[in-house]
């Protein structure tokens, strides 16, 4: 007879998240929520389902692989389960918002659910909080956009942060520049991918000096003050300079408005960026708490220029150091209604007994009320 299952069993790359880091996780959303007000983002709410066609078109197309598919029992028509939330708000921002004067900065944050994760992000439910500009097409935009996106993980407390600038679409432009086709120039482009200079620099041997800039790109990744003076247009192909030139605007945008912020550039960084057509972004916290947070300039719907920045909130919560908890305080049976209100309005969560049996420690409460103030359990400090 077999075993039956265990109810806790979860699928591959989903989990609970329980008290108190739940509660700890929506804190900090809302936090970043706030930081985006500041700076004029307003809130929006997308559905989590979305008709497949709406859901997929312009930039939803790069995550159509990762999305769940089920068919509406009431329209039956397909339907999506949202993989990433920047398609939405493109899709807001071209149909209910298409009267709304640009550039439009809205805001959001919401679960996604992915077909699969990745080695280094097994995941495939996330919870995401970001930012477009939609209809901003100067590198200011994308300054901005960057920057809202680092102060509100600073105002967090994470320290160590740094911003590395991506350029999509440079590393395709050289190789159809040289004159590279298929099949060596997709297996350059996984060489580039993988960051194997030998492999890249064997490949381009002998093609001319504008394949030779792919090696000089891929070393010249680093901190942005030095890896800018690789990116000398003059240099460039008639098609790569455009993406050039408003990269080093974007970085010279940033470096002025936030000097004290690590910027690193990488001219041929392209892995995970499918709709991006200029600068992109990730944003990187201290240690190993990974990716903070990705975008960059894309295209909405009609090729309305638009960018943002999409926040991870597990990898935020990783990196936030360990706020001050919500304090509990048990209230023995009896105690009066004024007294639990009162220790509220200071800040505590009351935690009410319901039994003789039920105690502070049992329900994990860190004060007890001794009829006149609220000690802690393992102090004799009171409030």
């Amino acid at each position: 007879m077999s075993e039956a299952p265990n109810p806790a069993l979860l699928p591959a790359g989903l989990m609970d998240l329980l008290p108190p880091e739940a509660e700890r996780e929506a804190v900090l959303v809302e936090a970043l929520m706030e930081s985006f007000a500041r700076h004029g983002y307003e809130r929006v709410t997308p559905p989590l389902l979305e008709f497949e066609e709406g859901l997929l078109a312009g930039s939803g197309a790069a995550v159509a692989e990762q999305t769940f598919r089920l068919m509406d029992p009431v329209s039956q028509r397909m339907m999506g389960l949202r993989a990433d939330m920047t398609p939405q708000v493109a899709r807001l921002a071209a149909t209910r918002l298409a009267g709304q004067g640009r550039p439009l900065r809205l805001c959001y944050a919401g679960q996604v659910l992915r077909v699969r994760g990745s080695e280094l992000a097994p995941a495939r439910q996330l919870r995401q909080a970001g930012i477009e500009m939609i209809g901003g097409a100067a590198p200011e935009a994308d300054a901005e956009v960057a920057l809202v996106a680092v102060e509100a993980v600073s105002r967090l407390g994470i320290q160590g942060i740094s911003l590395d600038v991506g350029l999509p679409r440079m590393a395709q432009a050289l190789i159809e520049a040289a004159g590279i086709i298929e099949p060596l120039a997709g297996r350059l482009a996984r060489a580039l991918d993988r960051k194997d200079a030998a492999d890249v620099a064997a490949m381009v041997e002998g093609r001319g000096p504008i394949a030779a800039l792919l090696p000089e790109f891929l070393a010249a990744a680093g901190p942005a003050r030095e890896a800018v003076a690789a990116l000398d247009p003059a240099r460039l192909p008639e098609s790569a300079r455009p993406i050039a030139e408003n990269a080093l605007s974007v970085v010279r945008a940033i470096a002025a408005r936030a000097p004290g912020l690590r910027i690193t550039l990488d001219p041929v960084e392209f892995r995970g960026f499918q709709y991006h057509v200029g600068v992109a972004f990730t944003l990187f916290g201290p240690g190993m708490t990974g990716e903070l947070a990705r975008g960059g300039r894309y295209l909405a719907a009609h090729d309305e220029p638009a960018t943002g920045m999409t926040l991870y909130a597990d990898a935020v919560l990783r990196a936030a150091p360990d706020g001050a908890r919500r304090r509990r305080c048990f209230l023995p049976m009896g105690t009066p209604a004024e007294a639990g209100e009162r220790l509220r309005e200071a800040g505590f969560a009351t935690v009410a007994a319901l039994s003789a049996t039920d105690t502070a420690a049992a329900l994990r409460c860190t004060h007890e009320w001794d009829g006149e103030a609220a000690i802690p359990l393992k102090t004799t400090e009171t409030v």
